[in-house]
């Protein structure tokens, strides 16, 4: 308990001090600058760790001694989702559930496919590294989801033109569920072998994981949002919200269904029936808006903290990190056609017309982050697993900052950008599209 107590300890004590110098002097979107920060403080700590410098063993150790993939999967993912979509407008997301629906199950699942499919060909023919398909497969189910941790944080502050990011930010919602389900069926198939699995039992696994995991948040959440239109107190209406996200993630786990998924239901329908059936006095919503922004400001420090500090302990080969570039190539290239056909075949079907530039921007835009890295951290050690870490790592780095960085350049390089809002009647066109600020601050 001590050494949890510690370690969590260091995680706030860190991301105090980078939130506050990266707001100071560096200026960068805070997931960003956390990040740069905690993998400058982790090289150095490094090199200091060459001298046998006692105190950065200590904190290796602490950073060690912690499970990311756990803290992440079955505490912190369920908040943060929580968070993201319940100040999310349901209604105008429903407007654009073809798109955003067809980008997470069909998109999600051709990517994992085309990633797995050309590293399994590509890693022995550049690198000498053979690896077998189905951890390739897993790495591309990994992989595939953009983050919405990711997306909330860093993709607001760019001034995309507001039912763009509503479609990026959507996705990412439920692209997250769909890309655990596959990597958890997968991950089942492995452990119990391609000769004992059938086809049936495969898509068993995938129904109970994403339907009963949308079937868990739907109910969870209408049934929350009836008991918060019986009462007006807020504290008691923010434990309930609370309540909600941790006894849902716990009851998730238990049924074996999808936690991420649960979240995400139960987020957008609390967010919906609260505020369009005003089931909340203007206080309540207050304080409910703000716990939440609150707690996704929090637990979003922490986990690029963590992130950039789990530098210590990972053991990054030459090798690793060149498989790392050509697999940010590889998830990029085929990010284009998994947003691509997609939205093709909604055009086909006359379902849905693509804006100006739509694919470029959910291409760069979707950015991966901690949910990849959890996922890759939980591989046994059966897997290949240093490799796919590393691999998984060099990808999660250069999509938050290199990709991070420049989705402000690119939007305003292709015409997109929007003007900051000048006036009330500027600020009322975007409250369309959200209701509420979002993680990452989109202003109403």
């Amino acid at each position: 308990m001590t050494t949890l107590f510690n370690a969590l300890a260091l995680l706030l004590v860190a991301a105090a001090a980078f939130a506050y110098l990266n707001h100071r002097f560096l200026k960068m979107p805070m997931a960003i600058g956390l990040m740069v920060l905690a993998l400058l403080s982790s090289l150095v700590l490094l090199e200091l760790g060459k001298t046998g410098f006692k105190p950065v063993i200590g904190i290796a150790k602490l950073v060690d001694g912690l499970d990311f993939s756990t803290l992440l999967m079955q505490v912190m993912l369920g908040f943060l989702l929580f968070a993201g979509a319940i100040n999310v407008d349901a209604r105008r997301l429903g407007e654009l559930r073809w798109p955003v629906g067809l980008l997470a199950t069909l998109g999600t699942a051709l990517s994992t496919v085309l990633v797995g499919a050309t590293l399994y060909w590509l890693l022995p023919q550049l690198l000498g590294l053979h690896v077998g398909l189905l951890p390739c497969l897993l790495f591309g189910a990994l992989i595939s989801p953009t983050d919405p941790v990711a997306v909330l944080s860093i993709l607001t502050k760019a001034n995309v033109p507001a039912t763009l990011e509503l479609k990026i930010v959507g996705e990412s919602l439920f692209n997250d569920g769909v890309g655990v389900v596959i990597f958890i069926t997968l991950l089942r198939v492995a452990e119990m072998g391609t000769a004992n699995t059938t086809a049936s039992h495969t898509l068993l696994v995938f129904a109970q994981e994403a339907g009963g995991g949308i079937l868990l948040g739907t109910a969870l959440g209408l049934g929350t949002a009836g008991l918060l239109a019986t009462i007006n107190n807020y504290q008691v209406e923010v434990l309930l919200t609370l309540a909600l996200v941790t006894g849902g993630t716990a009851l998730a786990n238990y049924l074996h269904t999808s936690g991420p998924l649960a979240m995400v239901m139960a987020g957008l329908l609390v967010g919906y029936f609260s505020r369009r059936g005003h089931m909340m006095s203007d206080q309540s919503q207050d304080y409910v808006d703000k716990f939440w922004e609150l707690i996704d400001e929090i637990l979003n420090a922490m986990l690029f903290v963590l992130m950039g500090l789990e530098m210590l302990i990972l053991p990054l080969h030459l090798s690793t990190i060149l498989a790392g570039l050509a697999a940010v190539v590889v998830v990029l290239a085929v990010r284009v056609v998994a947003v691509a056909l997609p939205l093709k075949l909604l055009q086909v079907g006359r379902r849905y017309r693509s804006g100006r530039h739509t694919i470029k921007m959910l291409t760069w835009g979707g950015l991966r982050g901690g949910l990849a890295v959890a996922l890759a951290l939980s591989l046994p050690n059966t897997m290949p697993r240093e490799l796919l870490v590393g691999m998984t790592y060099v990808v999660v780095v250069f999509s938050i900052v290199g990709q991070g960085l420049t989705i402000g350049p690119l939007v305003r390089y292709l015409g997109l950008a929007e003007p900051p809002a000048e006036d009330e009647g500027d600020e009322a066109s975007r409250a369309d599209l959200h209701t509420a600020e979002l993680p990452g601050k989109i202003h109403r």
